[in-house]
């Protein structure tokens, strides 16, 4: 790789950075431009989880500074996660692009329409929801193994399942979404490690782009609160789902 393609990775990492912890989507980005640089797409998914791995420490640590945190809900969500990470990513190698993409731009087009879809009642009810916190951890474990196979767009699922399950606002939403992820991609970057499949260098030239990008989500998470949120998911799904339309038309 070239100086100049470096510092590109460098940037889309900060922007991609940002755009995971507000919402999602960001592999979407950087995934396509690694195999555009002569990456297979096996070396650029396992590539790819270095950054993410920095991102969510990062986003994790900025979080905890401006006062949110809930480290035990946080990790037993987490380490359910971690069966199904392990053998998605051992498997990844057999998932079909192009069914992956058409199941996934359904996926990202039912989630939008729930998360934004007109809440009926006062505005207390939101208060009045019921958790179901064993549900959500059974939840986690099909998480993990998505996440282990490609990872793109489960920051997506992630949202719609812990507001859905937890009755949780969507800045402790993200909150949770940044520990598990990282959670998670600690043995599933082992697993592409072990196969050969990570190119480090640039893993950590992206790593560190996330990571500030990762920073300033959380910080725009936090004082910007739902609106922000909600409006940056919007347009990451939508320009995701379009854009995996096109992809496997």
């Amino acid at each position: 790789m070239h100086l100049w393609q470096y510092e590109l990775l460098a940037l889309l990492g900060l922007l991609t950075g940002v755009l995971n912890v507000l919402a999602g989507g960001g592999s979407l980005l950087t995934l396509p431009f690694m195999i555009f640089m002569g990456m297979s797409p096996a070396v650029a998914n396992g590539t790819n989880r270095i950054a993410l791995l920095g991102q969510n420490i990062s986003a994790v640590a900025s979080f905890r500074k401006k006062g949110f945190s809930d480290f035990k809900l946080s990790l037993t969500l987490g380490l359910c996660t971690l069966p199904g990470a392990v053998l998605g990513a051992v498997a990844a190698a057999t998932i079909s692009p192009l069914w992956f993409k058409r199941l996934l731009a359904l996926v990202m087009i039912g989630v939008l329409v729930e998360v934004l879809r007109p809440k009926r009642g006062n505005k207390g009810e939101g208060a009045h929801r019921v958790p179901h916190p064993a549900a959500a951890h059974l939840a986690m474990v099909a998480v993990g193994l998505y996440g282990g196979f490609v990872q793109a767009g489960v920051g997506f699922i992630l949202m719609a399942l812990l507001q859905g399950l937890l009755a949780l606002d969507l800045v402790r939403v993200n909150m949770h979404k940044v520990f598990i992820i990282g959670l998670y991609m600690i043995p599933s970057l082992a697993v592409f490690a072990v196969l050969g499949d990570v190119r480090w260098v640039a893993g950590l030239v992206l790593a560190a782009g996330n990571a500030a990008g990762a920073w300033l989500g959380a910080t725009v998470s936090v004082r910007g609160g739902e609106r922000v949120i909600k409006f940056a998911f919007a347009l990451a799904v939508l320009a995701t789902a379009i854009k995996l339309l096109l992809g496997a038309a």
